[in-house]
């Protein structure tokens, strides 16, 4: 869903669909962990503190802390991109922006280095063949943007992806 920006202080949005592949791995991700609990609940040895940290908090921790780092959409102003994530923001400047493209092929046999890889979102430290390391801030590996910088190189996932390429461009004078 996109909003059209009047000046720099209205942003484009955009969406973050969950492809499948977040779907799938999300629901078994939330299945094992829950189950965990479950067991670790129903299976509690008597004065086992140990076993309910790793059986019953532990699982829970990761599931709520990864609850909040999802990804919701995104917010694309001038000079700034903002990820929409539950209750804040990651920000990322676009000064020193060099070049934008929709690359369906950039997230094929990617590996994940540090981050998430698949309970809400993928995002973190990727090493993709293509173009090597990237930072990823994802929800359909699908639609992948590259926002490739001198130093770095980010990829998005919005729901138009090829508008979006066109509105940074637009903005960024690329």
């Amino acid at each position: 869903m996109n909003q059209a920006a009047a000046d720099d202080d209205t942003p484009f949005i955009y969406g973050a669909p969950w492809g499948p592949l977040l779907q799938g791995m999300t629901i078994l991700s939330v299945v094992l962990l829950l189950g965990m609990t479950a067991m670790g609940v129903s299976e509690r040895p008597a004065g086992q503190l140990l076993w309910y940290l790793v059986m019953i908090v532990l699982p829970l921790v990761m599931l709520v802390t990864a609850v909040f780092f999802m990804i919701r959409g995104y917010l694309l102003y001038a000079d700034t991109l903002y990820v929409r994530r539950l209750g804040w923001y990651s920000k990322i400047p676009l000064a020193g922006l060099q070049h934008v493209v929709f690359d369906p092929e950039v997230t094929r046999k990617m590996t994940r280095r540090f981050g998430n890889g698949g309970m809400f979102c993928f995002a973190g430290s990727y090493k993709s063949k293509k173009i090597g390391p990237v930072r990823v801030f994802a929800t359909d590996l699908r639609r992948p943007v590259v926002l490739r910088f001198a130093d770095r190189s980010i990829i998005v996932t919005p729901d138009d992806p090829i508008d979006f390429v066109e509105k940074v461009k637009l903005l960024r004078s690329l």
